[in-house]
């Protein structure tokens, strides 16, 4: 098999090199841990907030339509990492809570794409590691301070 030709315009290298970084790391993680990159984010979000949180919320801090969240909510708790309660502020709505596995898995998950970022930043010198990071920040830090995560 031939290798594969990044791209000419900088642009498109850029593009195309960080997908290549993130999609060895995803099928890394997913290898170690049976989680895709999707329930990984919805269970980090959810996580994030600390407390139990509507499906509403969670499309909105994901960035999806509402009726995917459903589908991931429904997934995450046929296996048994997310459980599904009754919201006490409305009596419509429902809200979404780590399961005690679900915060385990996550851990897992975590630590493994922890590890394979070190062990890709591992083939770089200390300092091309901290030049790396200033310049990453540099390109996606929002100079208004507004944080996309």
């Amino acid at each position: 098999m031939s290798p594969v030709t990044p791209p000419a315009h900088p642009g498109d290298e850029l593009f195309w090199l960080l997908r290549r970084a993130l999609h060895t790391m995803r099928r890394d993680v997913r290898e170690q841990v049976d989680l895709t990159p999707s329930r990984h984010r919805l269970l980090r979000v959810v996580a994030r907030a600390g407390e139990p949180q509507r499906q509403t919320a969670l499309a909105a801090a994901l960035d999806v339509v509402p009726r995917s969240v459903t589908s991931l909510v429904d997934d995450l708790e046929r296996a048994g990492l997310v459980a599904r309660q009754p919201d006490p502020t409305d009596r419509r709505a429902t809200l979404v809570a780590l399961t005690e596995e679900g915060r385990a898995v996550l851990a897992g998950a975590d630590r493994e794409r922890r590890r394979h970022a070190e062990e890709l930043l591992g083939r770089l010198e200390p300092a091309e590691r901290g030049e790396l990071l200033r310049l990453l920040h540099r390109l996606v830090d929002d100079p208004d301070g507004a944080d996309p995560c």
